[in-house]
């Protein structure tokens, strides 16, 4: 945040009563009742959200050719993981997966956001794909992320306009995190 010519990085946030910023150790604080505006560090954001989309286009693949839900992930800026119900995998599904997720994003598709009544959005094949739905019960309206011609779903996250702006993606590396869980992790490779 920028007040009086001084800037205040904010490093995260506290829910209460309220939301209350959390600013880096050693940053000034503005006085009481100083006006402040808000700035967005460009850079990081747009690593996330070239993250991000990239974990909808891994996802997409994931359902389109293996039928596996969401189970978990973690996301920071240029990497990430995400948790898949996949008992059972292909012996090249590192490879193979690195291969299919480059190809959506050289595809260059359009990725777009609309916001549906929750009836309507509810009414969408598909559109969860975590193994629990996470929309609260009171929302009344859902955003719903398209990525078009891979990847439908719920969600409230930053997005590119395109694939192609994701850029390659390498799949670092895929654990088995339980039985039938398992996790694959990311990183932006340009």
């Amino acid at each position: 945040m920028l007040w009086q010519g001084v800037q205040t990085r904010i490093v995260g946030t506290r829910k209460g009563d309220d939301l209350y910023l959390i600013p880096a150790e050693g940053d000034p604080l503005p006085p009481a009742g100083t006006t402040v505006t808000g700035a967005v560090e460009d850079t990081r954001r747009t690593l996330l959200m070239r993250t991000h989309s990239g974990l909808h286009v891994l996802c997409g693949v994931v359902f389109r050719d293996f039928g596996a839900l969401v189970t978990g992930g973690n996301m920071e800026p240029g990497e990430a993981r995400m948790d898949f119900n996949l008992p059972e995998v292909p012996p090249d599904f590192k490879a193979r997966i690195e291969e299919l997720v480059n190809t959506e994003v050289a595809a260059d598709r359009s990725v777009a956001v609309r916001v549906l009544p929750r009836a309507e959005a509810l009414a969408l094949p598909d559109i969860i794909r975590t193994q629990s739905n996470l929309i609260p019960p009171d929302e009344q309206e859902v955003r719903i992320v398209d990525i078009v011609g891979l990847d439908v779903q719920a969600d409230g996250g930053t997005h590119v306009a395109s694939t192609a702006q994701i850029g390659k993606i390498r799949v670092v590396k895929v654990e088995s995190k339980g039985r039938a869980n398992r996790r694959v992790r990311v990183r932006l490779a340009d």
